[in-house]
């Protein structure tokens, strides 16, 4: 905006000075002519009463010579009846041109070499017509036009700097609120919640910072609220997770008893971990820094050994592929648990008792896929079940499972497919990039060319336990 205020002032100025320099310039010209030429006038007239008195040479040469200087003024005589034609002076006139001026009878100007010359006729006493000649050089003509041309460049040239310098000043009392503006709405946008911009410069701008500054409040604010909300609901949770402890502790020894009460454990640790996240105002999922993150086999193994359990009571055949051997992927451990219990409960809430299972997991050279397929009756429209709080309309659906999983891989900048298991159902395929980049049009190429390897390898028949 700044250099565009400039370049405007800059053309509109260099476009007024070019309208009234130009012709002040040809004015100038014309004046220094004029001038010229009003001087070879009045020195025709000192000698045009000597003409009507006298033609003798010798007097008039007298007059010529108080008139002016005698090199620069001619007199042409004609010859009249026993008298002879009369030249004083040098002659520079073309002689057709001093008779055109004695036979039309007024004055006229001729160019002649190194300037102009004024041939004005007189009238003599005889009834002939002579001719005075003044020789006007051209310095002459063009005295003071050069000076004045400079006078109006540099008016000019201060006239632009002076446009230019003003517009830069009002570019930058403009610009400078503005781009406080666009920096504040970056810092907000990038989490720093106490940005906020001076309310100064243009009316225009000055509005707009107010109404920035009390939407931060109001975000602020509405955060606040949120986050005391989630606080206050997940602190409502404990009382019936108590009751579940205690009647869990009753339920004696066995594997079932066991898991229930992991689990219980397991829900109140999520719950302490949402009201502590939401006091401390910190986002739940951060993004790994080099080195950190989990061992995705070692998670894997761990989360099926807590849904097996249920498996078998429920006759449903599972396999685990993949998770022998370490895998680190670049998202919290806490986090890639609770994806992975998103989707597994989704088997076990969506599928009919008995229906097999499977999980792979892949370690590719910049990537790593976790597969989890079932032989359930499939999703229907896997667009719609990506859409977060859509659900799929059953009991205990809350449409936020698969969105989590999906932001999930996106912070590692992967993402998530739902397609058709080799099992005969759904199969959702998890793709974390270990690179922590979004993916670009070429990564996305490349990654479909590998994405279509694994898949056929992911493909080929297993048997389940």
């Amino acid at each position: 905006m700044r250099w565009a205020l400039v370049k405007v002032c800059l053309a509109v100025t260099a476009m007024v000075v070019v309208a009234f320099a130009v012709p002040l310039g040809l004015v100038v010209k014309e004046m220094a002519r004029d001038r010229a030429f009003a001087g070879a006038e009045r020195q025709a007239a000192a000698i045009a009463p000597a003409l009507s008195i006298t033609t003798d040479r010798d007097q008039l040469e007298r007059v010529v010579a108080s008139a002016g200087s005698d090199d620069g003024i001619a007199v042409h005589i004609p010859a009249g009846d026993g008298t002879k034609a009369v030249d004083i002076g040098r002659q520079r006139a073309a002689a057709k041109d001093i008779a055109a001026t004695r036979r039309l009878g007024r004055a006229s100007t001729t160019e002649v070499p190194g300037g102009s010359t004024l041939l004005q006729p007189t009238a003599l006493s005889s009834g002939a017509i002579a001719v005075i000649e003044v020789y006007v050089p051209e310095s002459e003509v063009t005295h003071g036009v050069g000076t004045a041309w400079a006078v109006l460049a540099a008016v000019g040239v201060t006239l632009i700097i002076g446009s230019v310098a003003v517009a830069d000043r009002l570019g930058v009392r403009m610009v400078r609120p503005a781009r406080r503006l666009a920096e504040g709405a970056h810092d907000l946008g990038e989490g720093q919640l106490g940005a906020r911009v001076p309310e100064d410069g243009p009316a225009e701008l000055r509005a707009a910072a107010v109404a920035f500054n009390s939407m931060a409040d109001q975000v602020v604010q509405l955060l606040a609220n949120e986050r005391e909300l989630a606080a206050d609901l997940s602190h409502r949770l404990r009382t019936p997770l108590t009751v579940l402890r205690l009647n869990a502790a009753s339920l004696g020894d066995g594997p079932a008893a066991e898991q229930t009460r992991q689990a219980v454990a397991q829900l109140e640790r999520e719950v302490d971990t949402i009201i502590r996240t939401a006091r401390e105002a910190k986002p739940q999922t951060v993004a790994a820094g080099p080195g950190a993150g989990c061992d995705a086999a070692e998670v894997v193994r761990e989360r099926m050994e807590f849904w097996s359990a249920l498996a078998e009571d429920e006759g449903r055949k599972w396999r685990v592929a993949g998770a022998d051997r370490p895998v680190r992927v670049p998202v919290a451990r806490s986090d890639l648990a609770a994806a992975l219990d998103a989707l597994l409960g989704n088997v076990f809430r969506h599928t009919p008792e008995g229906t097999a299972f499977a999980v792979d997991v892949h370690n590719a050279e910049d990537a790593v896929i976790v597969l989890v397929s079932d032989a359930g009756p499939g999703i229907p429209d896997p667009q719609a079940a990506m859409a977060r709080g859509r659900g799929s309309g059953s009991d205990g659906s809350t449409g936020l499972g698969l969105d989590i999983v999906r932001r999930l891989a996106e912070s590692t900048g992967g993402d998530v497919r739902i397609g058709s298991s080799v099992l005969g159902g759904t199969e959702v395929r998890i793709w974390f990039q270990l690179d922590g980049r979004a993916p670009t049009r070429r990564g996305h190429r490349v990654r479909r060319r590998r994405r279509r390897i694994l898949v056929s390898t992911f493909n080929r028949p297993r048997s389940l336990p």
